[in-house]
């Protein structure tokens, strides 16, 4: 499990040595999210972070708000800001009929995309998002999204083996932004002096 009051030190959060939505809140504020996008985020991280593993360990942590911050732009934004239209017609995200592309355009904080994801995390998550996909973009149910695809492509496992290249990989489908999720990696590893290993 990961030293409570280690990770409240390096967040600012209050050294009680209970991870809760103190705490969470205090780590989206570090990584980035405002106030109010932080304490959303909080609900979900305080109720769904134990059950997925992600508070095992510091590098489970570490990779998962790594990824995430790469892909939300440090948690401001929980919807993709272009269009949507490159996906259109991209029949391996699920976007058959027109208009999917911008209709599924990436949301959440793991930027879902495409028609097949959101109907498949919408109901391991018991919500229509295929449906309602703007849903996706609330940073709590966004949260809870990008825990079950974290989840779903075993990416805990690759997180204790320090692979963010295997982790890119699954998130992204290739290795855009590797850099730039590197970066985020080495911080958040430097809140438990721990340094970023390629």
């Amino acid at each position: 499990m990961i030293d409570a009051k280690k990770l409240q030190g390096a967040v600012g959060a209050v050294p009680d040595g209970i991870i809760g939505r103190g705490t969470c809140t205090a780590l989206f504020r570090k990584c980035g999210a405002t106030a109010d996008m932080a304490q959303e985020l909080a609900i979900a991280a305080n109720r769904w972070f134990d059950e997925y593993g992600i508070l095992e360990n510091e590098l489970r942590l570490a990779h998962f708000l790594a990824q995430l911050i790469h892909e939300s732009g440090s948690f401001r934004y929980m919807e993709e800001l272009a269009s949507g239209k490159a996906y259109e017609g991209r029949k391996n995200l699920g976007n058959t009929q027109a208009g999917d592309g911008v209709r599924y355009k990436g949301r959440g904080p793991i930027q879902l995309t495409g028609r097949s994801n959101y109907r498949t995390f919408g109901r391991l998550i018991g919500i229509d998002l295929e449906r309602h996909p703007e849903v996706a973009a609330l940073p709590s149910i966004g949260l809870h999204t990008a825990l079950e695809y974290w989840k779903s492509r075993d990416l805990n496992g690759l997180a204790d083996a320090d692979n963010v290249k295997g982790i890119t990989l699954k998130i992204n489908g290739g290795m855009n932004g590797l850099d730039d999720r590197k970066k985020h990696l080495a911080k958040v590893k430097a809140w438990w002096g721990r340094e970023h290993e390629e």
